[in-house]
């Protein structure tokens, strides 16, 4: 579904970008070559507000982007409350609420269940080994959906995962959910980066090389390699946050995504939850 010389974004998000902790966005492009395909990386961006944010995801060019946030909830948690369930509605209902309200309503859930089992779980996010959806803290992956998809639905993207088409007098900018989490451990158990700069160490830089090689060299489990400069690679092994690192994984998620059929997406796909490109599903029985 990738035709060669598709620009391919991959953003690694926060709720709050500042100077400190910015969203922070590789761009490249995606060419076909005998093994699958190579992203080439052009550079990787720090965006400190949400109005440079906005202006990225408003800018009238055609690219496919993987996005690190949810883009939807589970459905038992949004069935029990009686919210909405159609997602464009659900992503208005939900982000116009406020992080109070939610904290509560995501409390009271958990505090309802028993231990070992306390939260709801999207179908994707067990698949991908990821946090929670509903998650609030460390990592507080439920507010930065409530800082980032109703901006970028507003924007006029589309949503493969969530069977929603973006605006039609646009040029086409398709989102996928990322989760560079899933690939990274696909290469090293160890961990390899930290926003606490006491904790930047040497041996989080050897294991942030190990999973750039990977990813260089084809090796990590996706039909896409990257190319890039001797400089992006220098800037990325001395980011000790992760930040560039997981942007670009990012990236290859949504080329490989991109490049299958349907994104590589479950046919019984819930579009109300969504899914993580790239992350495991059983299709036998469709």
């Amino acid at each position: 579904m990738l035709d060669d010389g598709t620009t391919v974004l991959g953003v690694d998000f926060t709720s709050t970008p500042s100077l400190k902790k910015p969203i922070t966005v590789a761009t490249g492009k995606w060419h076909r070559d005998s093994g699958g395909g190579v992203y080439k990386l052009d550079e990787v961006r720090r965006i400190e507000s949400f109005e440079d944010f906005d202006a990225l995801l408003q800018k009238k060019t055609s690219w496919i982007g993987g996005f690190d946030l949810p883009f939807g909830q589970p459905r038992m948690l949004i069935e029990h409350h009686g919210w909405p369930v159609h997602w464009p509605d659900f992503i208005h209902f939900y982000c116009q609420q406020s992080r109070n309200d939610l904290r509560a309503i995501f409390r009271q859930w958990c505090n309802s269940r028993p231990t070992g089992n306390k939260f709801a779980w999207r179908t994707t996010d067990k698949a991908a080994g990821s946090s929670p959806a509903m998650r609030w803290t460390n990592p507080p992956v439920a507010w930065m959906m409530h800082a980032g998809i109703e901006r970028m639905l507003n924007a006029g993207l589309s949503f493969p995962a969530h069977q929603h088409t973006g605006a039609s007098d646009q040029p086409p900018r398709i989102a996928l959910e990322a989760y560079p989490g899933f690939t990274a451990r696909k290469i090293t158990k160890k961990s390899y980066k930290s926003d606490t700069v006491a904790k930047q160490t040497e041996m989080r830089e050897k294991e942030r090389k190990t999973i750039m090689l990977a990813l260089m060299n084809g090796t990590a489990e996706l039909n896409t390699h990257v190319a890039m400069s001797r400089l992006w690679q220098t800037k990325i092994l001395h980011d000790g946050s992760g930040d560039l690192l997981d942007a670009v994984i990012c990236s290859l998620q949504a080329a490989h995504a991109a490049s299958e059929e349907h994104y590589g997406l479950p046919k019984d796909l819930d579009p109300l939850e969504g899914w993580i490109a790239t992350a495991p599903f059983d299709d036998s029985h469709n």
